[in-house]
């Protein structure tokens, strides 16, 4: 069902990111998973820049939106392929890369929460944190990390 929804959306999945530190991109624990911090990749580069800067709101949605693709990219590789495995988005943390006068972060963060929600239903509706960070790794315009309840095996 998920992947007939990804498939309406016209979302084809990435390969997943791979870690650029030392860390491993998901851990599954007690019936969780936690999904390290993934970064706007469109067509194989990183969205860069500021919102409020050299991007606009527009642009911090759009980044949102590729960090819950590749989120939901690295959920698929961590279950074997089976995203029917997702019960829940529990939670998703949202850094955005953005000037101090820029404070529309929940705004920019709706890309990557509005597409969860369109992908998993209400099983996609999660609580959330949006704030403003000076820089990320590779000058993303944005991060996002996320906890996902899974059903049992």
């Amino acid at each position: 069902m998920i992947e007939e929804k990804l498939a309406e959306l016209g979302i084809i999945l990435p390969e997943p990111a791979a870690p650029v530190a030392s860390y491993v991109p998901t851990v599954e624990a007690d019936g969780l998973l936690y999904i390290s911090g993934q970064l706007p990749f469109v067509d194989g580069k990183v969205i860069t820049g500021k919102i409020g800067d050299s991007r606009t709101l527009a642009d911090g949605q759009l980044a949102a939106r590729a960090c819950a693709i590749m989120l939901i990219a690295q959920m698929k590789k961590a279950l074997g392929g089976h995203l029917d495995r997702v019960e829940r988005i529990v939670k998703l943390g949202v850094f955005v890369a953005s000037t101090p006068e820029f404070t529309d972060q929940p705004e920019a963060a709706n890309g990557a929460s509005d597409l969860m929600e369109a992908v998993f239903g209400d099983a996609g509706k999660h609580a959330r944190a949006a704030v403003s960070v000076p820089v990320l790794p590779r000058d993303a315009t944005v991060e996002i990390d996320a906890v996902v309840k899974l059903k049992p095996r």
